[in-house]
């Protein structure tokens, strides 16, 4: 499944130009959503940017005598009352950015109307979507509508009524290639002298003949090679490739789907609807479904499906024997006879000619480093931070594995109370992130879900008997990453109610014969149990060398170095406080640390690096593609960016390295959040090349890769080209330091540990990169969640205000080395093979 990925979905250089414009704009001119006249618009239908503002003459006015909103009607073919003289109407495909469209009109069909809504400074908003029979390809358009005249609108217009749109701004839109629409929208208000005709259409059907209508509409079929570029047509379909629904970069769901037939074509549909619901309800691969009035348009040579106009779907699971039942959202629909028998023969077909995935796993046989869908019930949910989200399921079986608690508080966490506690031992946490988050946040508890590529993270490598298994829903759509929720009618769920069922809970019987106020009590006692155990028992867990037995510290004071011990004893202080301050760099090669460079030192190594504008002859080379453009802000900074390609295609942003000139560090944060990896480069005469190695030279995700200036030795920025020759190029920084001749530079935590045990005390440096916390050092820096995860595990090991006797006790091993400084010699201690606790936080 993954390989689809490098042959599905490709973009052109255009696409990411439009792209890669649109986050920088956005960042240049600010995020929130702007009235007509600005630059930037992000109100709901992601108008995120509109590039500029439209250099069309200043537009008429509407007369005076002229409401802004005005329904119409029809008599003897004209319309009434007429419209305004000075008015011509203008074809879709005659609309263009940069003309002169003062005295033109726009008129379709309705075919889309998306709710009411606000802006931040409280305007009110309001979109729909305009259908113009006259264009080929194109058909259909972005309305974005402003202030009073957007309230006006939203109480009158249904989809079906044609309208008139008068006085608009014409501006780009950043959704075009999502959304399948015209490359620009219209911006319409009342303060920019903006007017809406509304013609309703009037229903000439009776109920009487409505009643009379009885026979089905007959729909022709279009086999998967018959396609041609835009049609509209009726096709059936095997899924080999889904994504599940996702908030895409305005207000519709997007859900991407790649069918095959017995013909053994591809084709890739993107589905756009402002309802999850009216999206396929698509649950696994190898489903078949049925779309009615999808567009076809050739794009890079391949045949691809968008959504249009009275687009409707049915999807029937794909095995064979099973029950012919569709799925939707639909009241009304029609399904033939031969239509089943059709089903039948594609299911027959792919379970020869498919290889369809088996169920899905179950937590009972999860191991690490796994990507995995489960099908679950949901039981717990809480918000985490704002790009995170916490999702607590069960399946009715065990993971193997201890399983890491997201540490939140209990008033945050959803859910009933009493069966959280009886399932103790069988949920699991799922983190999700970023795009998932909306969806998350929706879900209802006890509903049954199918979470797609799941990611088991192991948080110790070295001994699996006492490292944790942590869950992840990462970011983005790669290899159909998301979340489905399944009708308690699909059989996987009534299999897995069965099974829950029978399932025993521990304490069942004593927990539901108890009221919520004894609950809240005893809650509290185990609270203070646990407090006390804690206090007794270690709350750090050995890695290794069981072997050794436990050394007082008086005794380790007074032997010689270098040797290891294992002792138990209490933390009385740490430092830094700030734990912040405990990170640094640290190159394995010559040993140095150095601090981490604050963002200033970054802006300015930007800013010294755009001196130098981009060098022309060193754009689009075989292996990337280049994009160039002036800001539009008074320094007009000239911004390249170079799209690593494979195969001579370019990926999907999650999957995609790019290279970019003369921009800011919050320009290139914003690419980060789409795009898998980003390096700053500069121009030369003959090649790019890296900047001051006092600035990164990898940002992935949050993370700033940077290297050593002693050992490094870089090398001509071509050399990565030789990894996107590879199959599957991973990007990972290690292979991209190796291959541009960059010694990277480890984010650690250096902590120095008093410790004490009653025979006396000394002085442990902690140097860790991630086993001690279980936190990674590099993602520390920009995660407020793990930084509070840290803090807690602080406040657990040395607790503030507790007096030295109720403080934890500590099991771990530390080894004693020497340091020559001049003529003395000093011994120091470090901690080594030693983890915090899985139930400490």
């Amino acid at each position: 499944m993954p390989s689809l990925l490098h042959t599905a979905h490709t973009r052109t250089a255009a696409q990411r130009y439009q792209c890669a414009r649109a986050i920088f704009y956005a960042c240049a001119q600010g995020e929130q959503a702007r009235k007509p006249g600005g630059s930037v618009c992000g109100g709901p239908g992601g108008s995120g940017v509109s590039g500029g503002r439209c250099r069309a003459a200043p537009r008429r006015r509407a007369d005076k005598a002229t409401m802004p909103v005005q329904l119409l009607k029809i008599i003897k073919g004209k319309y009434e009352p007429p419209l305004p003289s000075h008015l011509q109407r203008e074809d879709l495909k005659h609309l263009h950015a940069g003309l002169d469209h003062t005295n033109k009109y726009f008129q379709g069909v309705v075919i889309l109307s998306y709710p009411l809504t606000k802006l931040g400074d409280g305007t009110d908003f309001f979109k729909i979507v305009l259908q113009d029979n006259s264009c080929a390809r194109i058909d259909s358009i972005n309305i974005l509508i402003y202030g009073k005249m957007a309230d006006d609108c939203a109480k009158v217009i249904r989809n079906g009524d044609t309208c008139i749109v008068a006085g608009f701004k014409l501006a780009k839109s950043p959704t075009a290639r999502e959304d399948g629409r015209h490359g620009c929208h219209l911006e319409v208000s009342e303060e920019a002298g903006s007017a809406i005709y509304i013609y309703a259409q009037p229903s000439t059907t009776t109920a009487s003949e409505t009643a009379s209508v009885s026979v089905a509409p007959k729909y022709v079929y279009t086999p998967l090679d018959h396609l041609k570029d835009g049609t509209i047509v009726n096709l059936y379909g095997i899924v080999k490739f889904f994504k599940p629904p996702y908030v895409s970069k305005g207000t519709d769901y997007c859900s991407v789907v790649t069918l095959v037939d017995q013909s053994n074509v591809k084709l890739t549909c993107t589905l756009f609807n402002g309802n999850l619901d009216s999206l396929p309800k698509i649950y696994k691969i190898g489903d078949i479904v049925r779309f009615h009035r999808i567009k076809i348009r050739e794009y890079n040579g391949q045949m691809q499906g968008i959504t249009s106009a009275g687009f409707a779907s049915l999807t029937f699971d794909g095995t064979v024997g099973a029950p012919v039942i569709p799925r939707t959202s639909s009241k009304v629909y029609t399904f033939m006879d031969e239509e089943e028998k059709t089903v039948e023969e594609l299911r027959i077909w792919a379970a020869s000619n498919l290889s369809i995935s088996g169920p899905a796993a179950k937590l009972s046989g999860v191991r690490p480093m796994l990507f995995f869908d489960l099908t679950c019930q949901l039981v717990g949910k809480a918000q985490v931070d704002g790009s995170s989200f916490l999702l607590k399921v069960w399946d009715g079986t065990k993971c193997p594995y201890p399983t890491w608690r997201v540490p939140i508080e209990a008033r945050d966490l959803e859910g009933e109370k009493v069966l959280l506690h009886r399932l103790r031992n069988l949920t699991v946490d799922i983190l999700v992130y970023d795009n998932h988050v909306q969806l998350a946040k929706s879900l209802k508890i006890g509903s049954f879900l199918r979470i797609y590529s799941i990611h088991t993270k192991q948080a110790s490598a070295e001994n699996e008997d006492v490292s944790h298994v942590e869950f992840h829903l990462h970011g983005g759509t790669c290899y159909g990453r998301g979340i489905g929720v399944l009708p308690e009618s699909h059989p996987d769920v009534k299999e897995l109610k069965t099974f829950l069922e029978s399932v025993e809970l521990a304490d069942s019987q004593s927990m539901d014969s108890m009221s919520s106020l004894e609950l809240d009590s005893t809650s509290n006692n185990i609270a203070d149990l646990e407090s006390q155990r804690c206090q007794q028992l270690s709350v750090t867990v050995l890695t290794d060398h069981q072997d050794l037995s436990n050394t007082v510290l008086k005794t380790i004071r007074n032997s010689r170095a270098p040797q290891q011990y294992r002792i138990r004893a209490k933390l009385r202080t740490f430092k830094p406080q700030k734990l912040y301050q405990s990170i640094k760099l640290h190159c394995s090669k010559c040993n140095s640390l150095q601090e981490v460079p604050d963002g200033d030192t970054f802006d300015l190594i930007l800013q010294g690096s755009a001196v130098t504008p981009p060098n022309p002859e060193l754009h689009s080379t075989s292996w990337y593609e280049s994009v160039m453009w002036t800001t539009q802000d008074q320094k007009q900074r000239k911004i390249t960016i170079h799209f690593v390609k494979h195969d001579e295609m370019l990926l999907y942003p999650e999957d995609t390295l790019l290279m970019i000139e003369g921009g800011t560090s919050k320009e290139i944060w914003k690419l980060t959040r789409r795009f898998k990896c980003v390096i700053p480069v500069r121009s030369t005469k003959n090649d790019l090349e890296l900047l001051d190695l006092s600035a990164p030279f990898l940002l992935q995700g949050k993370v700033k890769y940077y290297g050593c200036k002693q050992c490094s030795t870089p090398k001509p920025i071509k050399n990565l080209s030789s990894l996107a020759a590879e199959p599957r190029p991973s990007w990972e920084p290690t292979e991209i330091a190796q291959v541009l001749g960059i010694e990277p530079l480890q984010y650690v935590f250096i902590m120095k540990f008093t410790l004490v045990d009653g025979t006396g005390a000394l002085n442990a440096y902690l140097f860790d990169y991630e086993k001690f916390f279980q936190i990674p050092a590099s993602e520390i820096l920009s995660n407020n969640f793990l930084q509070q995860k840290m803090q807690m595990t602080m406040n657990t090991l040395c607790p503030p205000g507790r007096k030295l006797d109720d403080l934890p006790w500590l099991e771990c091993f530390i080894k004693s080395y020497n340091i020559t400084d001049g003529k003395k010699q000093q011994v120091y201690y470090q901690i080594f093979d030693t983890t915090v606790a899985e139930d400490v936080v």
